[in-house]
């Protein structure tokens, strides 16, 4: 019998080494390298599937077929993929064990035109399981197909038999091909059936939506060169504490990088968030301290996010500083300038942050309501409640002035908010009735006008 070919992968990166090495070249992650059969001589001479590439000159290439989006039925899907499904594409959803990966790929499934055939290939539960999930979700499909397979040879052979107009792998570590001799899930089988599913999907213009699994550390599992075959790749995130689950997308070679869609997990499956204010603000009954509303912008969309920070004497030594869904590093800056800028002592405090929904907030406009939440808990003083801000803070302690601030200033508007803080720096034609719009050029005059300090 002939000798089986190996090779080593690196489990955190995917590259391939002919002998076994304690530290990855590429990474620098150490004991990662695994040994994995990559082919036998008997699979090397099984056929893969039919779906073959032709050669077409370019001007014979109808442009205007990528233009036709289809339709997902879910508006934050259509929203998170730059207006629909492009057909041919590969998405690849990402995201925490139980988090609900499965239900919004079959919610997907369900809510397409029932015109359009969809198979969904699970490898991981039954058609039972699936289908006691469809009658939760309180939505049908007749031309929506189940079925129980991980190889792709013979889920190749009922794509030939249903000929569906959309296909989901749930998910794509449990497949595994013909024509590599190793276990589900290993380096070398991630790549191989993902290059197959790119080569249906660029021939048949179907397009594939797949499911991966996540490492501890949160990012996708398998090799680097996944997230480089797909045209998409989707993070589904969320604190199963509030049930809000958040869809960022980290690559989209058909729209923008820097959308969201946010959904709220009920009991009848996955509900659209239209208006995200609504779980990023609390409703207080009474006056309480340290908190500041931030008008912020995620991609396209503008909303209002509330900030909660609580400032206490440090009795047990180093002063402690946390922070949840905002960057700790950066709070450490805006407390440094704090500290030097308008002479707040707050080297001497413990200082705790925290954003609610459970969201993680990138824009630096959220500066000047971090800054003015933790104000407010040191001197102990109650912001107005329909006050927001809208500013970045420089280490100079200026207040600079932020992108598309004017859709900004109409969201709080809308949703009733009669003061809003901006930088005296932002365009000074900006006149929105409704609402009193302050300007503050540092974070001393912020000081003054909001506390009268």
């Amino acid at each position: 019998m002939a000798k089986l070919k190996t090779t080593f992968f690196c489990q955190n990166c995917g590259t391939q080494s002919a002998t076994w090495v304690g530290k990855c070249k590429n990474c620098g992650e150490w004991n990662t390298y695994v040994e994995e059969v990559i082919q036998t001589p008997s699979a090397a001479n099984k056929q893969t599937h039919k779906y073959h590439s032709q050669a077409v000159r370019i001007q014979e290439i109808d442009s205007t077929q990528n233009l036709q989006r289809i339709d997902s039925g879910i508006e934050e899907v259509n929203r998170i993929l730059g207006g629909g499904i492009v057909p041919g594409s590969i998405v690849l959803l990402g995201g925490e064990p139980g988090i609900g990966k499965s239900t919004l790929l079959l919610q997907l499934a369900l809510s397409l035109p029932t015109a359009m055939t969809v198979l969904y290939v699970s490898g991981e539960e039954s058609e039972l399981q699936l289908k006691m999930r469809a009658d939760r979700i309180n939505k049908t499909n007749k031309n929506c197909f189940i079925i129980n397979e991980t190889n792709t040879q013979n889920i190749f052979q009922h794509i030939d038999n249903i000929q569906p107009q959309l296909l989901i792998i749930d998910s794509i570590q449990t497949l595994q091909t013909n024509t590599i001799e190793s276990s589900a899930g290993s380096i070398s089988q991630i790549r191989e059936t993902t290059s197959e599913l790119q080569r249906f999907a660029k021939t048949t213009s179907i397009p594939v939506f797949l499911i991966g699994h996540i490492t501890k550390d949160g990012s996708l599992a398998g090799p680097k060169v996944l997230e480089h075959i797909v045209d998409v790749v989707l993070q589904f995130e969320g604190d199963r504490n509030y049930g809000y689950r958040i869809v960022r997308a980290i690559k989209n070679r058909f729209g923008s990088v820097a959308e969201l869609a946010i959904f709220e997990m009920q009991q009848t499956g996955l509900r659209e968030v239209s208006n995200p204010s609504e779980i990023l603000i609390s409703q207080h009954n009474e006056d309480v301290n340290g908190i500041g509303i931030a008008a912020t912008i995620e991609g396209l969309r503008p909303f209002l996010i509330e900030t909660q920070a609580l400032v206490t004497p440090a009795v047990y030594g180093n002063p402690q500083r946390s922070s949840t869904g905002f960057d700790l590093r950066r709070l450490g800056m805006l407390l440094a300038v704090l500290e030097k800028k308008c002479g707040l002592k707050v080297n001497t405090k413990d200082v705790y942050l925290n954003i609610t929904g459970g969201i993680h907030v990138d824009d630096p406009a959220a500066d000047l309501a971090v800054v003015a939440a933790i104000m407010s808990s040191l001197f102990d003083i109650t912001i107005d409640y329909k006050t927001c801000f809208a500013g970045e803070v420089g280490l100079s302690g200026e207040i600079r002035p932020v992108s598309r601030v004017e859709q900004r200033i109409n969201e709080a508007k809308k949703l009733g908010f009669s003061n809003i803080f901006i930088s005296s720096n932002n365009s000074k034609d900006i006149a929105i009735s409704g609402i009193n719009i302050v300007r503050v050029s540092k974070v001393a005059n912020l000081l003054k006008k909001l506390f009268q300090l």
